[in-house]
């Protein structure tokens, strides 16, 4: 019967437009019970009279009722990663009656179970257990809670595909249709600890309906406001905690650890000046919530972290806490502008702190994901793109939007840039070239065809090589050296061009469009030795054709 049922689902057909959750914690039994209404629009192209619902398969279906009248419902298991458990608990339900496209449906829902902490997903890939747990760490316990949504653990109700952690890019794509669908839905979530409260913080990353700031109490309730859900993952912690405050952030800590909260303040001091000079002042401090594993993977969404306060690396915590505070004083609706721009400031941190090659070696972390799902996309179809303005695939919108905003600084140069993130306004920001039209008014460059290559189409990557240089002695006593780079690749780029010459180097740019050719000429001082194109700061389909060496004439 499940699978005759479950033949023929139209999982994504339904977007969820409303959520109002009331939602009770129980830190000592585990448990997480959630009562509310749900809205649905059906957005699929045809009349839909099943719908689906899924939660954590540690959770379980109690009730769903439409204008007071029981549904009739069938729970199934269903495989899937988006969840930590590696499983869903999906309620197969028929509607009262069919619902025409854009029609919409309130549900009233019940459900309830334990969110202990569950690697499942990542060891049966072959993940160690330790690293799988610092990965896969939301939980509820007696000790600390921390729960991250859709794509951790769906502690609120979703409907998707099923996606594999096997299947390459499958789990973030899928957290991306999601996304796309989610982008103008809201949540409104009430939380209520049981138990013993009185000296319990509880904290969200939605805000708080009075004053529109980060959800906080320690007490035993907070609400939270979740606008808009497709920016935000919804996530929660709960625990008792002590806090330590600067004019940056509030930085709470678990019992013993006030010297490891100390050092997180004073790092967050020495990034804010940095934040500062390129974006503004902050809005709002930043919160930064210990969690208890000291290998757990660092959280973040809008002003609340959750990390680890046991990185004795200042370096590494810097990195961090750059992001956190750089969402602060900057908000975009587009996350390629909301998340890139944070990344960027990471990789200025990262400069500040080392150098330039530190900074390129952080980026090139990044590198590796996305220049490997522009590999899978077929140049033929559209379906698979992801241009900047539309994706909400977070290997996009965060690690290549980090290196479209270094290319852009690299082209015009710190001052304009600064001015063109200092003078960005979200409330402006309606039309896709928004970005573009303050870029060309401080830069005075037309660079249409760069945000045409890299944010308005994905045109997929460039591949520099040097096809050929030539050289020859001039009567001053010097070299001039004649030298054409070939782009193979699908998209244009200015990259970096490095002359090694007996005796120094020397550094030149140059406009290379996709499947073309240009041409510099560069005069050194001494008989040049190497041409490499391309420091790193320009992410290519293949590096390692970037280096030319000159034979000696």
């Amino acid at each position: 019967m499940l699978a005759s049922t479950a033949f023929g689902l139209n999982r994504e057909a339904f977007t969820f437009t409303k959520y109002r959750l009331d939602v009770r914690i129980d830190p000592e039994q585990q448990r997480l019970g959630v009562r509310g209404q749900i809205t649905l629009r059906n957005d699929s192209a045809t009349p839909q009279k099943i719908a689906v619902l899924q939660i954590s398969s540690t959770l379980d279906w109690r009730s769903i009722r439409a204008a007071d009248e029981p549904l009739q419902f069938v729970s199934q298991p269903y495989t899937s990663d988006i969840d930590h458990t590696g499983e869903l608990s999906e309620a197969v339900i028929t509607l009262p009656s069919e619902l025409k496209p854009k029609e919409s449906i309130e549900l009233e829902i019940g459900y309830e179970g334990v969110i202990p902490l569950n690697a499942t997903r990542l060891k049966r890939i072959g993940t160690p257990e330790v690293a799988a747990k610092n990965s896969d760490w939301d939980q509820i316990s007696s000790t600390f809670s921390g729960v991250r949504g859709i794509g951790q653990v769906a502690w609120y109700p979703v409907a998707l595909e099923a996606a594999s952690l096997l299947q390459g890019n499958s789990v973030f794509a899928a957290v991306a249709r999601w996304k796309a669908r989610e982008a103008d839905a809201e949540m409104k979530a009430t939380l209520h600890i049981d138990g013993e409260a009185s000296s319990t913080t509880v904290m969200c990353n939605g805000m708080h309906p009075s004053n529109k700031d980060d959800a906080r109490a320690e007490a035993a309730s907070v609400q939270c406001d979740y606008v808009p859900l497709g920016i935000t993952v919804p996530a929660f912690a709960v625990g008792q905690y002590e806090s330590l405050s600067n004019d940056v952030g509030d930085f709470l800590f678990l019992s013993n650890h006030s010297e490891a909260a100390e050092r997180y303040a004073s790092s967050a001091l020495l990034v804010s000046p940095l934040i500062e000079e390129w974006i503004g002042s902050p809005k709002s401090k930043i919160r930064v919530l210990e969690v208890p594993d000291p290998g757990a993977a660092p959280f973040e969404a809008g002003n609340l972290m959750l990390m680890p306060f046991a990185i004795v690396d200042r370096g590494l915590a810097r990195l961090t806490l750059a992001h956190g505070i750089t969402h602060t004083a900057f908000f975009s609706q587009r996350p390629w502008i909301n998340e890139g721009v944070p990344h960027f400031m990471q990789a200025l941190e990262r400069e500040q702190l080392a150098g330039r090659k530190a900074a390129l070696d952080y980026m090139g972390l990044h590198r590796a994901a996305f220049v490997d799902a522009e590999a899978v996309a077929d140049p033929a179809k559209t379906t698979e793109k992801q241009p900047l303005t539309s994706t909400l695939d977070e290997i996009f919108y965060r690690s290549k939007a980090m290196y479209v905003w270094w290319m852009l600084r690299d082209m015009i140069g710190d001052p304009a840039l600064k001015h063109v993130l200092r003078r960005y306004d979200a409330k402006q920001d309606v039309d896709a070239k928004y970005i573009e039209s303050l870029v060309s008014a401080e830069s005075k460059r037309d660079l249409t065809w760069f945000f045409d290559n890299w944010v308005y189409q994905d045109r997929g990557l460039p591949d520099f090589r040097v096809s050929a240089a030539f050289s020859r002695k001039t009567e001053k006593g010097t070299y001039l050296l004649t030298i054409t780079v070939e782009n193979t690749g699908t998209a244009g780029a200015e990259v970096p061009i490095a002359v090694n010459f007996e005796g120094g180097e020397i550094g030149q740019r140059l406009e290379v469009r996709a499947k073309s050719k240009s041409t510099t000429r560069v005069e050194v001082s001494g008989s040049p030795q190497q041409i490499v194109v391309n420091d790193g700061s320009v992410p290519e389909s293949d590096l390692t054709n970037n280096t030319y060496t000159i034979t000696p004439q």
